[in-house]
């Protein structure tokens, strides 16, 4: 999960028309987006913080196996179960595909003005790249920029399939990561009980979740700055190596794959019919809800043994998350229909169109409650409260990202990458 369920980035800004001129080398007008996909990247910025919330305000163990710490019972569990059931995965899912189906749209712009399309993309995936880590090392080890710069400067380079291959191979390299746990679980499952205590045991202590690991991760976070970088900065290097190599590379570069083909099928940008659109939400909802709740129900039946929960129960999640994101895409699809102009779609738009400096925004806020260099409260809080602090962090980026862009084109980091991206100052005031 941790470099999974977190997810930010103006990857799909692009324009429905190409009024500038070929010579012209700045980004897309505002003016000129779609909004589905704008409101369904605001919708996917708000829902990522449910989850990450648990990265942000608990320890590891909190969020591997939540038996363990953050409280399990009444309104605790409640708030665990409605978070897995339509938050876990859903919505960083939501944001890969709009990072991949970003990339098509991005080098399409550039190749339509007759402008060095590839090296603009890798100049901005570099740009990424070096704000990842950044934003890593020095504030949060749940970033995902930096896998998706890396996942970015591979995938672009079969950006021109037809969609159906795509979607073939997006979901081949999804599905590895699944493979190699179910194997795993599969191996779990036929060991001797001694073996699986031996199984859980080393888990357990590879992902620092034994109650010593536990005191001194707290301690760490409530410390000082200092004291956080010195804790944080060997489990960023885990997730930027091992991680990435073995699980984020294949689920995340999967994702944008199938991204593009959604795209190129016109589902991400609202061409489909209604009819399809409302078979895909009931469709796609029943089938993924079913699954995910099946893991629910298996993760209680083996009274929730590491072992089981992570490398068999967890895949239920894993592939119900992409049949329930898909019909979270098909519901924001008919909400653009049915109230484009209204106040949730411009308030999710304004949301979207500012989601990379949300995205860092909310780190700003998270860490500065729960880490020492600020009140303090990591591990202090139960689930239903962070749920609470979930709808703060809501209550305060929303009207600021209407205001925002009352006067400006872009959210402040956006413009910044715009600006390195394309090698000169962009105009940032709305004329």
């Amino acid at each position: 999960m941790t470099a999974t369920d977190s997810a930010p980035t103006d990857g799909a800004a692009t324009a429905t028309t190409d009024e500038r001129s070929d010579s012209d080398p700045g980004p897309t007008d505002p003016g000129d987006r779609i909004l589905s996909l704008d409101v369904l990247r605001g919708f996917a910025l708000l829902g990522i913080l449910v989850i990450n919330i648990w990265l942000f305000a608990l320890p590891t163990a909190g969020w591997l196996d939540p038996t363990r710490y953050g409280g399990f019972s009444g309104i605790d569990y409640a708030a665990w179960f409605v978070s897995h059931v339509f938050f876990e995965q859903k919505f960083v899912t939501l944001f890969t595909f709009l990072f991949g189906a970003g990339i098509v749209l991005f080098v399409e712009s550039k190749e339509r003005k007759n402008q060095p399309a590839r090296r603009l993309h890798f100049r901005r995936g570099f740009w990424l790249l070096v704000i990842g880590l950044g934003h890593a090392y020095l504030l949060w080890y749940g970033d995902i920029l930096v896998a998706y710069a890396l996942c970015g400067f591979v995938v672009v380079f079969v950006r021109n399939w037809r969609p159906s291959r795509l979607l073939v191979l997006g979901l081949l390299l999804f599905s590895l990561p699944s493979l190699l746990y179910l194997l795993g679980g599969v191996g779990y499952a036929m060991a001797e009980p001694g073996v699986q205590a031996d199984i859980e045991a080393d888990i357990l202590a590879g992902f620092g979740a034994e109650q010593g690991a536990i005191d001194e991760e707290i301690a760490a976070y409530q410390g000082s700055w200092a004291d956080q970088l010195e804790y944080r900065v060997a489990a960023v290097f885990m997730i930027q190596t091992v991680g990435f190599v073995f699980e984020s590379f294949w689920m995340l570069g999967g994702l944008m794959i199938v991204g593009m083909a959604l795209y190129k099928w016109g589902v991400l940008s609202n061409e489909r019919s209604t009819r399809w659109y409302r078979r895909a939400f009931l469709g796609a909802g029943t089938a993924g809800l079913a699954l995910i709740l099946a893991g629910v129900w298996y993760r209680e039946l083996v009274d929730w043994q590491t072992g089981h929960v992570l490398l068999l129960a967890s895949q239920f999640n894993y592939w119900g998350s992409l049949l329930l994101a898909l019909a979270y895409v098909s519901g924001i699809m008919l909400l653009c229909r049915a109230a484009a102009g209204g106040r949730v779609t411009t308030a999710l738009s304004a949301v979207g169109r500012t989601a990379f400096s949300n995205y860092l925004l909310q780190t700003v806020l998270a860490t500065t409650i729960f880490y020492g260099h600020g009140l303090g409260l990591f591990g202090q809080l139960s689930r239903a409260e962070l749920l609470g602090v979930v709808v703060l962090i809501w209550a305060i980026q929303i009207p600021l990202s209407v205001a925002w862009l009352e006067r400006y084109r872009f959210g402040p980091v956006e413009w910044l990458w715009r600006t390195l991206t394309y090698g000169e100052r962009q105009p940032m005031r709305l004329e």
